[in-house]
């Protein structure tokens, strides 16, 4: 019973895409692969294995065994062996009678011109120097003869050595092919795995952008470097060597570096950080070696390093000390970021959504020399981007995308590109033709409260205290100043909830004062309050409420520095990330003393219960509508805006 609603839409989604995506023109390299682009199956391994298996059958295992050099004379003394066959390696031996023929003597059938002619036995000894051996031939009428092994010791080298360092090769190769190419070839290893777009491939362009227009504005003057270097360098100038794209997750990073790529016309080198760093030492910095010389011998072209802060970390904090694999890789970038020259058109694009983390040498003049913020869209920008994305969309007449666009402060472009498939979704699953404005509705609600579980069922003093604590939190923020309007309170079960209340800013607010930080406190703990006053005990309902507030208090006092004791100070250095977003306290550090703890700790459990009692006034004072709002979450399990002024009234 937790308050979604209520909660940052900042905050409430989930950061994994980065920014509005559009096809990625051009065609796709080939995909190489070792001998010929075969489909590597498994079937080939357990043909090639039964295949020499039957090999060593047929061919080697009727390999007759030695036997010693003085047995193989005494058996040709006593008459035993009539025919000796001589090579090099071995002297083999024939008790039968030859038959007169070389084709006689190949032929292993028994049935000679209808005759059945005596099996012959077998005897090999490795030759000794022993010229009595020729004598003792001839007084026993031995037939001996030599035989040359030219092809067959070839064969032998084949057998022997060939196939099996080929078979391995082959089942390295394909092993390190199923495994992702984890090391990739020995011989190719220092290679960059760039994706190589060749110019005029590239098909997004600065209208595919929306949103950015900042942005935009600071890139399309690279652009222009890259067209026309001259009008710079003619009176002077230099070209930046770098541009760093800092903003959140999903706000279009990476489409600003393709859309410039395209407008400039030039190869588009494409690398993830991560890509550079691999298990086996020096291979980041090998390949950052081998993109720089690839990108000289095409230029001007783009570099664009995506998540630079996996290679791009500060050596400062450096707690494993050395000189690890990551830190060489920076280092070969820092060096090949000095060595090109600038008026050759090669500009490194990079993009990052953790710019505290990089190491100051990548961030100085010379190196970086422009960080251009992409941040979230406001609401002309949001309406741009929905405006984009639903081109391809057949929307209804009556859908409004200013509305959208408007409860929507706080998405990123990922996040309403999102939305639009969403609703297009739900509109197809509807079986409908076109996309309404209740598809865009229903998608909203999706992303930021979770899917709707209608076939859970609750216990009825289960649903009644849910329809209780969702009237409290709505009410408190009906009658708490400057609080974002309530657009819409269910008691049916969507994600971990078993309700909510939805609340969606009129307007985008980049700066929050202290009351309106204790207002967001009581609204989280409108609930609690409800459930008391109606059942007399707390439940579990109201955990992820008590963490959100509880949190704000600690922010209060250690970053904001509105607290009593320590007013106008901030406690930790941690600050605010990007996009407004509060970096994470790291792990077993903290930057004051064990006496201020106690006190952040006090001054948190004081605060949160002052606005405790402040909240059961309010709701006290509203008994009557509280209950109103709660028989109705029981009968019709949803209340609009509408229906939930018409029964709280007062300034909603």
């Amino acid at each position: 019973m937790s308050d979604l609603g209520s909660k940052d839409p900042q905050k409430g989604k989930k950061p994994n895409q980065d920014g509005p995506h559009f096809p990625f023109g051009g065609p796709k390299l080939p995909d190489l692969k070792p001998f010929g682009g075969w489909k590597f199956s498994i079937i080939y391994i357990l043909v090639l294995i039964i295949g020499l298996s039957l090999f060593n059958y047929v061919f080697l295992s009727k390999v007759n065994p030695t036997i010693d050099f003085s047995e193989f004379k005494a058996k040709i003394a006593n008459g035993e062996i009539k025919r000796v066959e001589m090579t090099d390696s071995y002297y083999t031996g024939f008790t039968a009678p030859n038959r007169g023929q070389a084709a006689a003597r190949r032929d292993p059938s028994p049935f000679r011109g209808g005759g059945y002619a005596q099996p012959e036995a077998v005897y090999r000894a490795v030759p000794l120097y022993d010229p009595d051996i020729i004598k003792l031939m001839d007084e026993k009428g031995v037939n001996y003869y030599g035989v040359s092994r030219e092809g067959s010791a070839i064969l032998n080298i084949i057998f022997s050595w060939v196939l099996p360092i080929a078979f391995f090769i082959f089942i390295w190769r394909f092993v390190m092919k199923r495994m992702g190419n984890i090391g990739g070839n020995v011989l190719s290893v220092g290679q960059n795995k760039a994706v190589i777009v060749a110019e005029g491939d590239i098909l997004t362009r600065f209208n595919d952008v929306a949103g950015v227009d900042e942005a935009k504005e600071e890139l399309v003057e690279v652009v222009d470097f890259l067209k026309n270097p001259r009008k710079y360098t003619d009176i002077g100038g230099k070209i930046p060597k770098g541009v760093l794209l800092v903003g959140p997750p999903g706000t279009g990073k990476t489409l600003l570096a393709r859309a410039v790529a395209g407008e400039a016309g030039v190869s588009f080198f494409r690398m993830s950080g991560a890509d550079f760093v691999e298990m086996f030492v020096g291979v980041g910095a090998a390949r950052v070696r081998d993109l720089f010389k690839q990108a000289r011998d095409k230029a001007p072209c783009i570099i664009f390093i995506d998540e630079l802060d996996a290679i791009g970390k500060s050596r400062i904090n450096n707690m494993a000390g050395g000189n690890d694999e990551r830190e060489q890789t920076l280092n070969q970038l820092l060096v090949e970021m000095d060595g090109f020259d600038a008026t050759s058109g090669l500009i490194i694009l990079a993009a990052t959504n953790r710019p505290d983390v990089l190491d100051p040498a990548l961030l100085r003049p010379g190196r970086f020399d422009r960080q251009v913020l992409v941040d979230r869209p406001d609401l002309k920008g949001r309406e741009e981007i929905l405006k984009i994305h639903s081109k391809a969309v057949k929307l209804s007449s009556q859908t409004d995308l200013t509305a959208v666009a408007r409860i929507t402060s706080g998405f990123s472009g990922a996040d309403l590109a999102n939305i639009v498939n969403e609703a297009a979704l739900l509109a197809v699953r509807a079986g409908r033709q076109q996309v309404f404005q209740k598809d865009f509705d229903e998608a909203i609600e999706k992303t930021v409260a979770g899917l709707q579980k209608k076939t859970r069922v609750l216990k009825p003093e289960e649903r009644r205290l849910t329809a209780y604590h969702e009237a409290g939190h709505a009410l408190v923020a009906a009658f708490t100043p400057n609080a974002d309007p309530v657009q819409k309170i269910s008691i049916i079960p969507r994600g971990f909830a078993l309700g909510y209340t939805l609340q969606m800013p009129v307007e985008d607010r980049y700066t929050i004062t202290r009351s309106d930080l204790l207002g967001r406190i009581d609204i989280l703990l409108g609930g609690r309050v409800a459930e008391e006053m109606v059942s007399g005990e707390y439940s579990t309902g109201a955990a992820n409420d008590l963490t959100k507030a509880t949190d704000i208090a600690r922010k209060m006092i250690t970053d904001y520095g509105m607290s009593g004791r320590f007013r106008n100070v901030a406690l930790t250095s941690r600050g605010a990330g990007m996009g407004g977003q509060e970096r994470q306290e790291p792990m077993f550090q903290r930057e004051y003393a064990e006496s201020t703890q106690q006190y952040v700790d006090e001054e948190i459990a004081r605060m949160v219960d002052q606005e405790y009692k402040k909240t059961t006034e309010i709701l006290e004072e509203r008994r009557a509508v509280l209950d109103q709002v709660a028989a109705a979450l029981l009968e019709k399990e949803t209340l609009d805006e509408k229906e939930f002024k018409e029964l709280a009234g007062g300034p909603v």
